[in-house]
């Protein structure tokens, strides 16, 4: 279960949240870095283990930590500060940092990446994941929708991307609800990704309860089986706890009640096709 559904304040006061996440039949947590303290995550690993709940980690950036700004020390502090949150990933106990954090959320300049854009973002991306592989870390990263970034909009652009990286330690994490908007067919774009793919976000068109809108689930869960993908299947699921998402409606009845469905929903897809 990804934990942005409870907005980006990410402390203590999440515990007990925890502890219903592990009630409710959930193995894992997609836990989101935005304070690079790495003391502060000492307390979050002991009660994850204590709950026995695996771990991985989310980032995105902004203008002031962009990989592709044509100020080379903002790019500086990009990576600078992308390195602090794998140190934190490492206390906390992930395995994978994921996101689009090759470039920056809701930063636009009116026109297609440039060729320099893009070799900035290869180049940071290529430092982050020597650094990442020496903490442990696998990148995993995503591709957002054309109104969310504009260096990576589709599948393909992030293939020929994560391609240009050329680096073991850089893969792709996959969300069904950009495929939703980008792609003429979410589950030839799974199998396109193929092997590159390190971590699957199950995320609705309107970015509610899984299996409660109209992405092609059927499609999905068939090209996570042709693949032979066995990682794990996380719920992406927003709230206007989350203002970096633009929503301002509700959509489903409480958090709990969310959890509860996607799951059965996504426990029970995997059945029904032997995944």
């Amino acid at each position: 279960m990804n934990l942005l559904l409870w907005g980006t304040q990410i402390d203590e006061s999440l515990f007990p949240t925890l502890d219903l996440i592990k009630e409710i039949g959930f193995e894992g947590v997609e836990v989101p870095i935005f304070n690079t303290n790495p003391d502060d995550w000492h307390s979050w690993r002991k009660k994850l283990d204590e709950l026995g709940l695996h771990r991985e980690c989310d980032t995105f950036c902004g203008q002031a930590d962009n990989l592709i700004s044509p100020d080379p020390a903002v790019r500086a502090y990009a990576l600078a500060s992308l390195k602090k949150v794998v140190d934190c990933g490492a206390v906390l106990g992930a395995t994978k940092l994921m996101g689009p954090y090759h470039s920056a959320l809701g930063v636009f300049t009116g026109q297609a990446a440039t060729s320099d854009e893009w070799k900035w973002g290869v180049e940071g991306i290529q430092h982050l994941a020597e650094y990442a592989q020496n903490q442990g870390i696998l990148l995993g990263l995503e591709y957002l929708n054309r109104f969310e970034l504009y260096l990576t909009s589709c599948g393909d652009e992030l293939i020929r991307f994560v391609d240009d990286v050329n680096h073991p330690n850089c893969q792709i994490m996959f969300d069904t609800f950009h495929a939703n908007i980008e792609e003429k067919n979410i589950g030839d774009c799974i199998r396109k990704m193929g092997d590159r793919i390190a971590f699957i976000q199950l995320s609705e068109n309107d970015r509610s309860t899984p299996g409660k809108g109209n992405v092609d689930w059927v499609g999905t869960f068939q090209a996570i089986k042709d693949i032979g993908y066995d990682g794990w299947l996380s719920i992406e699921a927003f709230s206007p706890k989350l203002p970096a998402a633009n929503i301002w409606r509700k959509m489903f009845d409480s958090e709990e009640q969310l959890m509860r469905d996607g799951l059965a929903f996504i426990r029970n897809s995997c059945q029904q096709i032997g995944l």
